[in-house]
């Protein structure tokens, strides 16, 4: 593959590469979450719906972009961010990213992680520091600075279902006092999170925020049916790209250097053909089924005799220390199959956007439920990248099945068919690119940031009011 050999290329890829380091975390959602919804290409808007239990979210109209930010009324409120964890999974750096909305109107932001690990932690400290240098107060979940911070907040926000376990830990006597004002946050979309010790305090928060319908409707019809619990108003709220990543995705020649840089890396020529599932390595996520499509794809592409483009696929998000079994399956696969030439592995990273900018198509290959949201597939098409995902969870509400991507059922059902999927989009490089800018106008549309802060201001101006019983404005 050619290098860049002036000076002022040299100069550009590596001053780009900084750029991307520099990113915001909001880009950080690579192998994790990520992270949309709806299925119809042409509305205009996704907005955060009030659940009831026994309808389906209704629609309720977001505040119109004016020259100030949708969350101004959030200036010198008092909001405390509680998070379960803090590592580099979509809910911390979903709620970072909130902390950082929240502190550009004036707010007063407070942050307290539950769990944290004994020893030194290099990524709870670099993300600590993050927030304290964008004005974010860090202190201890535990003791009296945290109750007393809680009972004078105006906003109490739990991240993620297992945040819970905090309340009882320790508010104790003072839970009732800190209920009303508690918008929880959940993301989670699998059956185990469904204990009463997590969420026996739901029913009586101020309302609930969930990544999308599919996920809202599970935990509505979940908690009654194994929990006996019913579920506060509950808003739908859909996530949105970064502003960093979009100046990025819509930087032609920042995409070019960076796909040069990443496909050299990697041993994949220009004209190549490259597949990519960037999430955090997991059966759950489902690697496995894909390189069983990606190889029945090659299969195919010689059983046909189709004449196309070296095929490469790339899983982004490797950590052999975490899932030891399951990466060895995946490299004894590739070497039983002799494709070790065509499949390459990247560890975890912080920032997706080189990776995005060097694919041609991605797979969100989640398995069960799917994903509660998939930010990377809006990520995805941010970069004009069709999308081909599994036809459950979050997916389903942001990829319109044969325009801006294919959808595929779950489990080993969908291996043939995403197999197929994957010539398709191999063979016809029209297609591949009507999709990806199809995709592309989806988010324009309904998946950027100003989107989301227009829900997420919507659902904190209502929470606000009924906490307060006063007019928020």
């Amino acid at each position: 593959m050619a290098k860049h050999s002036t000076t002022f290329c040299f100069h550009k890829k590596r001053w780009l590469l900084l750029l991307l380091a520099m990113l915001s975390i909001s880009t950080a959602v690579a192998f994790i979450i990520r992270a949309a919804h709806d299925s119809s290409c042409d509305r205009q808007h996704f907005d955060a719906p009030a659940l009831q239990s026994t309808e389906k979210p209704k629609e309720m109209a977001s505040p119109q972009i004016g020259v100030t930010s949708p969350l101004s009324f959030m200036k010198s409120k008092r909001v405390l961010l509680v998070s379960h964890e803090l590592s580099l999974s979509g809910g911390p750096l979903l709620l970072m990213e909130l902390a950082f909305l929240l502190r550009g109107v004036g707010a007063e932001v407070c942050w307290i992680t539950n769990q944290k690990p004994s020893g030194t932690d290099e990524v709870i400290y670099n993300l600590e520091n993050k927030m304290l240098d964008r004005g974010v107060q860090v202190f201890s979940a535990k003791g009296q600075e945290a109750i007393d911070t809680a009972l004078r907040a105006d906003l109490v926000v739990l991240n993620t279902a297992v945040a819970g376990k905090w309340l009882d830990a320790v508010l104790n006597k003072n839970v009732p006092r800190v209920l009303p004002k508690v918008l929880w946050w959940i993301h989670e979309m699998r059956g185990h999170y469904f204990k009463l010790d997590y969420v026996k305090h739901l029913p009586f928060v101020a309302g609930s925020m969930i990544d999308s319908h599919v996920t809202a409707e599970y935990w509505e019809n979940r908690t009654q049916e194994r929990l006996k619990i019913k579920m506060p108003k509950t808003y739908v709220v859909h996530l949105g790209n970064s502003k960093e990543l979009m100046d990025v995705a819509e930087d032609n020649v920042a995409k070019r250097v960076l796909r040069e840089h990443v496909r050299e890396s990697l041993g994949v020529r220009n004209d190549d053909i490259l597949f990519a599932a960037i999430n955090s390595v997991s059966r759950g996520k489902g690697q496995d089924l894909f390189l069983r499509s990606f190889y029945e794809s090659l299969q195919l592409i010689q059983e046909k005799k189709l004449q196309v483009p070296s095929i490469h696929a790339v899983i982004v998000g490797s950590d052999m220390s975490v899932q030891t079994k399951f990466e060895t399956e995946l490299r004894d696969f590739v070497a039983q199959k002799k494709i070790q030439h065509r499949v390459h592995f990247v560890n975890k990273t912080l920032t997706v956007a080189p990776y995005l900018a060097a694919i041609d198509v991605l797979v969100q290959n989640s398995q069960g439920r799917g994903e509660c949201f998939g930010r990377i597939s809006i990520e995805a098409m941010a970069f004009q990248l069709p999308v081909l995902g599994t036809s459950s969870g979050g997916t389903a509400e942001i990829v319109v099945n044969g325009s801006t991507g294919f959808l595929h059922p779950a489990g080993k059902e969908g291996v043939a068919p995403l197999a197929r999927n994957m010539v398709k989009l191999a063979t016809h490089v029209e297609k591949r690119l009507t999709m990806g800018k199809r995709g592309y106008e989806r988010v324009k549309q309904m998946f950027l940031e100003r989107h989301m802060a227009d829900r997420i201001a919507a659902v904190l101006k209502e929470v606000l009011q009924k906490a307060t019983n006063k007019p928020v404005v």
